[in-house]
């Protein structure tokens, strides 16, 4: 049975650790104010240039003249996938989703015989991938959201991708990252965005079908505007994806921290009521102890 002092030390220890926890938790929480306010004001305008570029792009698709970005390379050989995880933990299950998703993803393309690669923008999501596909790894981007997503940042991972495309490194490129859609939801999400998808970008919202049927005339050509946009599309898509990414985390953690908190003030109370057990214990023993002697004299 443990001593008072060790009582009194792990009371005082798990204390420490409580008010770690709910400090935390309140960083969390600030953070993701401003976070999700981000994430939200950033979402229509990725959705509506996905739209646009597939109402573009639906005449041009097939044609001699369609961005190599459209048109892709005529194979899908050889996939890029772009992780986006957290450079820190202490965030429940946000990194552990994703690297799940992740890996049961790659060894399905993997038995079909294609050539996988990853590239990893945060620390953590790359911790957990390196044991099993560290060989895979092509590329590792750590702080890319601190102190905040910026979109300089995004851009140059958008222009690194492009670059990697054009010298033919792979085929398809797809980003994963966590959607937030509430304090306690965030949703892993994968996005092709090497070629661009016109199908699922053309259904991504209900009216998309009704936007679809009007007719419009570009000046200049189709062709000319979705080469000037398309490189733009993969800097919007990427940092609409590290803001939702940002925002999930800190929803994440404060989640992950409040339950913390909660499990240290459970764990106080038995450990309080075990020390109360136990100095009485050692009180009665004491007592016992003084009137045996008092009887035997």
């Amino acid at each position: 049975m443990p001593s008072l002092k060790d009582l009194r030390v792990r009371i005082a220890s798990v204390k420490s650790t409580q008010r770690i926890t709910s400090a935390m938790k309140m960083v969390a929480a600030a953070k993701l104010r401003r976070a999700q306010d981000s994430a939200e004001q950033a979402r229509p305008f990725a959705e509506r240039m996905e739209r646009m570029l597939a109402s573009v792009a639906g005449s041009v698709a097939d044609g001699a003249g369609a961005p190599p970005l459209l048109a892709g390379t005529g194979k899908d050989d050889t996939h890029l996938i772009v992780l986006v995880s957290s450079d820190r933990g202490l965030c429940g299950g946000f990194n552990t989703n994703l690297a799940r998703f992740v890996r049961t993803h790659t060894r399905a393309l993997i038995r079909e015989g294609k050539t996988v690669k990853l590239y990893c923008v945060g620390r953590k999501g790359f911790g957990q991938l390196r044991s099993e596909f560290g060989e895979n790894i092509i590329e590792v981007r750590e702080d890319v959201a601190k102190p905040a997503p910026s979109f300089p940042a995004a851009r140059d991972i958008a222009l690194e991708l492009a670059a990697l495309y054009e010298q033919g490194a792979f085929d398809v490129c797809t980003l994963v990252y966590n959607k937030f859609v509430s304090v306690l939801t965030q949703t892993v999400t994968p996005l092709q965005l090497i070629p661009f998808a016109i199908e699922d970008s053309a259904s991504a919202d209900d009216g998309a079908a009704a936007t679809s049927e009007a007719i419009y005339e570009y000046e200049p050509s189709e062709e000319k505007i979705l080469t000037e946009l398309l490189p733009r599309n993969l800097a919007v898509q990427v940092y609409r994806a590290i803001l939702e990414s940002f925002a999930s985390e800190q929803a994440s953690r404060m989640t992950a921290m409040d339950n913390a908190t909660r499990n240290a003030g459970d764990m106080i109370d038995r450990l309080t009521t075990n020390y109360n057990r136990t100095r009485q214990a050692f009180i009665t023993k004491e007592l016992i102890e003084i009137i045996s002697g008092a009887e035997a004299l």
